[in-house]
């Protein structure tokens, strides 16, 4: 963010905040003064990452609409992050996962900004930011339930930006391609067995094999990208899809 520009006395709720991107988000909007509450399903983890940033720690499973509904509904900033990933042909892609995926990273994130969206709109600035990824924009073989979860993503992150236009309100996604989480380290196994190809082999020839730059994304580097949107230099951008990619979307 630029000089002097702060989040001092804003609230933010960040989800999947235990680690990997939603870890990195919690510390850097700490970091610029803001109030966290930090979401995520395993407990230990959630405390630590409060702990570190002086915020709150809340056990949720995303996929329970109640415990959505047990969250805070006072936050001006809201990242939508939690996901998890599961890698099969369609033919033998578990239907139980699919819908789960989607109760996480759909209707979870539709849940939330409904919480939250009056709050916003009575104090007439709100930022929803809504980690999507370069699978939102693009589609990769064996993740038909996180390709569906991430399209639907930025389709309500842009009706949210519409609606929320006149409140003072923001919208948008971040489009990471493969960062270096526990959620990509696990996809190495699933894929290397996908493909009929070793493990050693994935990272280059099956992850980064679309990206321009060979490189897993450090956390940190997409959490600058989530705290700059919360700047009021970035009070126009609104209804967009940030693609931190390493080139693969420009192919």
């Amino acid at each position: 963010m630029r000089s002097g520009s702060t989040l001092d006395g804003r609230t933010a709720l960040v989800t999947g905040a235990g680690s990997g991107i939603g870890r990195a988000c919690a510390r850097a909007l700490a970091e610029a003064g803001a109030k966290v509450h930090v979401v995520d399903l395993d407990e230990p983890a959630a405390r630590r990452v409060a702990a570190e940033t002086g915020g709150w720690a809340h056990v949720a499973d995303l996929a329970d609409p109640t415990a959505v509904e047990a969250l805070p509904a006072e936050a001006d900033i809201l990242v939508n992050n939690a996901g998890f990933q599961h890698v099969a042909p369609i033919e033998t892609f578990p239907p139980e996962v699919f819908t789960r995926m989607q109760q996480v990273m759909v209707t979870a994130p539709f849940l939330l900004i409904r919480r939250v969206l009056p709050g916003m709109y009575a104090r007439g600035w709100g930022r929803v930011i809504n980690i999507s990824s370069v699978h939102g924009l693009r589609a990769s073989a064996y993740k038909s339930s996180y390709v569906t979860a991430k399209h639907a993503l930025e389709g309500l992150s842009k009706v949210v930006a519409l609606e929320g236009a006149p409140h003072g309100v923001t919208s948008n996604c971040v489009n990471p391609g493969y960062v270096d989480t526990p959620l990509v380290r696990d996809q190495i196994a699933a894929q290397a067995t996908a493909h009929g190809i070793d493990e050693s082999e994935v990272l280059e020839r099956v992850l980064l094999q679309r990206a321009a730059i060979k490189q897993l994304i450090a956390p940190e580097a997409v959490a600058e990208v989530v705290r700059w949107l919360c700047g009021d230099h970035a009070a126009q951008l609104t209804g967009a899809s940030l693609p931190l990619d390493g080139g693969w979307t420009a192919a």
